[in-house]
C-alpha cells in the first residue's frame, strides 16, 4: 500500500524481472534473482503469474482462448479436451462463463480483471501478483473483484500479493501490509496493527481514504 508513485507496481515488476534494481538484491522463494537473465525469469513466471491493471488481454482472442493461451502448445498441460474442460473451470470460478465467446472489446474493465485473474491460475502458480485490481471500476464492480481475489484466497491457499492504495480493499484481504513512503517500507504488520499506527502520516493516510466513500455518496 502508499500513494501513487512510491513504488508500489515497481516492486511487482522486479520480483518477475520486467525491471532491474538499480541496486540492492532481489529474493522470490529465498533464491536471488539480482541479474537474472529473461530465460531465467520464464521459469520464475511459471510459479508466480501477475494480473495486470490494464487486464493485458489478447485483444484478438476470445476470453475462453485467452484464459487456455499459457496452456496451447504445452505437452505438459494434456489432451485440447483437457485444457477445455479446465478453461471452462476457471472461467466459473472467476464468475464470467457467460462471456467466455466474446472478445475482450466487449467487457467492462472489471470483467476483464476477472478473466485476467482466470488465465493468471491457468498455469497452477504458487503466487498471483495483483496490480491495483480494483482502480479505474465502480465501486460494486471494486467489491466483486475483492471478493473474487478473497474467494481464491480461501479455497486455493496461493499467496498472494496485492498492491493497492484502496484501503477497504486491504482491510479485506491483508494477512499483512507492507506500507510504502518515498519509496521505503515505512509499516510492515497485521492491518490492526496498521489501524492502531499512531503515526501521523499512515493516519491520514487512513482518515483520507475512509472519506472517499462519503463524499461519493453525497456527490
Amino acid at each position: 500500500m502508499g500513494r501513487s508513485g512510491v513504488g508500489k507496481s515497481v516492486s511487482l515488476k522486479l520480483l518477475l524481472g520486467f525491471l532491474e534494481p538499480d541496486a540492492g538484491r532481489i529474493f522470490v522463494a529465498g533464491q536471488d534473482v539480482t541479474g537474472w537473465t529473461e530465460a531465467q525469469f520464464e521459469k520464475i513466471r511459471r510459479r508466480v503469474t501477475m494480473v495486470f491493471q490494464s487486464g493485458a488481454l489478447f485483444d484478438s482472442l476470445t476470453v475462453a482462448e485467452n484464459v487456455a493461451f499459457p496452456l496451447v502448445g504445452r505437452s505438459d498441460e494434456g489432451t485440447p479436451e483437457e485444457i477445455d474442460s479446465k478453461v471452462k473451470e476457471l472461467l466459473a470460478m472467476l464468475e464470467v462463463t457467460e462471456f467466455a465467446d466474446r472478445l475482450p472489446s466487449d467487457l467492462s474493465t472489471g470483467m476483464k480483471r476477472a478473466v485476467a485473474i482466470a488465465r493468471a491460475l491457468a498455469e497452477n502458480p504458487e503466487a498471483i501478483l495483483y496490480d491495483e485490481p480494483t482502480t479505474m471500476v465502480d465501486p460494486l464492480m471494486a467489491a466483486h473483484v475483492s471478493d473474487l481475489i478473497l474467494k481464491l484466497k480461501k479455497t486455493l491457499k496461493k499467496t498472494s500479493i496485492v498492491v493497492t492504495h484502496d484501503t477497504h480493499l486491504g482491510k479485506k484481504l491483508a494477512d499483512r501490509v507492507i506500507f510504502l513512503q518515498d519509496g521505503r517500507v515505512a509499516f510492515f504488520g497485521a492491518w490492526q496493527e496498521l489501524e492502531a499506527s499512531q503515526d501521523p502520516f499512515l493516519r491520514n493516510f487512513l482518515q483520507q481514504d475512509e472519506l472517499i466513500p462519503a463524499l461519493d455518496a453525497t456527490a
